[in-house]
């Protein structure tokens, strides 16, 4: 090889270098946008995650909230110790009333008896012994309201009940100072009387933020106050406020209901915030019960 050929093969050797790094560049751009053929599987996509499921007696699986209930051997179920007919009492040593009825199914489908918990003093405390995992949900004729969801999941409800005020006359008249009546419930600024630990103090200030609200530790001693003129109003569902004029329909005279159309308690389960399956169990439930309660029903049948 001579001195004068020695530039012409230096020059060609980098070109073809850099021709050589260009040409790997390209392929390797081409190959990292490649999909993947359809034998080809990410490698996470073949590992298994492994079964969430849990033994059940009889040999099957059931998801562990409900595998929990089925391996104890009952359906532990929170409820007020104070008795609500005709939505739950204890008659002659048995458990009756349209609540015990749907828990009743439950337990029937899942093939187990029932122990109710009825350690909780107030409604609001049946919510918080769901919550502490004391019970595997509760019924009580509870409504669903935004403090309690902070605590449990809901289930969908199984019956509405509209909203009721049970009033007396001479007080009424006195606030509403010849305002027409509609007036004087959207402005209400009276006293007003609730259940204390129950889901009426969040629903009367909500819908009733003027009043001057009077919580009382029995639904009776408020209707007493009511009676005897001590507060305007008394506010809670309307089957509670009905009743008060079927058991003395001279009532009538002194009191008078109004009932509104426009609210309604849903009366829900509350679930552990961690029970899933459960909780689905129980809407599934809700949702393909045949027979669904109302309150123009029970109110009829008790005439």
């Amino acid at each position: 090889m001579t001195f004068s050929n020695m530039p012409a093969i230096f020059i060609s050797s980098r070109f073809s270098l850099v021709l050589t790094l260009v040409l790997s560049f390209f392929m390797a751009s081409a190959n990292a946008q490649k999909p993947p053929s359809a034998t080809e599987k990410p490698a996470a996509a073949t590992e298994s995650r492994g079964s969430y499921l849990v033994s059940v007696p009889g040999g099957g699986r059931a998801a562990p909230d409900i595998a929990r209930i089925l391996n104890r051997g009952e359906l532990i179920v929170a409820m007020v110790a104070t008795d609500t007919p005709p939505f739950f009492s204890e008659v002659n040593g048995v458990m009756v009333g349209i609540d015990i009825d749907l828990v009743n199914e439950i337990a029937a489908e899942l093939k187990v008896p029932v122990r109710y918990e009825r350690s909780a003093k107030t409604f609001n405390q049946v919510v918080e012994v769901v919550a502490d995992g004391k019970a595997d949900f509760g019924i009580s004729k509870l409504a669903r309201t935004l403090a309690r969801a902070k605590m449990v999941n809901y289930t969908i409800p199984y019956m509405g009940i509209k909203h009721a005020l049970l009033v007396n006359r001479l007080g009424f008249a006195k606030i509403a100072k010849d305002r027409p009546a509609p007036q004087v419930i959207r402005e209400f600024n009276g006293t007003l009387g609730v259940l204390a630990g129950a889901s009426w103090e969040e629903f009367a200030r909500k819908n009733f933020p003027k009043a001057e609200m009077v919580r009382f530790k029995t639904w009776e001693l408020a209707v007493e106050a009511v009676k005897q003129g001590k507060i305007v109003a008394a506010y809670r569902d309307e089957f509670e406020v009905n009743t008060v004029f079927q058991e003395d329909p001279k009532l009538t005279l002194t009191l008078r209901t109004i009932t509104f159309n426009d609210l309604e308690s849903s009366l829900a389960m509350p679930v552990g915030i961690n029970d899933r399956a459960l909780l689905g169990f129980l809407n599934e439930f809700i949702s393909l019960r045949a027979e669904k309660p109302s309150i123009e029903s029970i109110m009829k049948a008790m005439k």
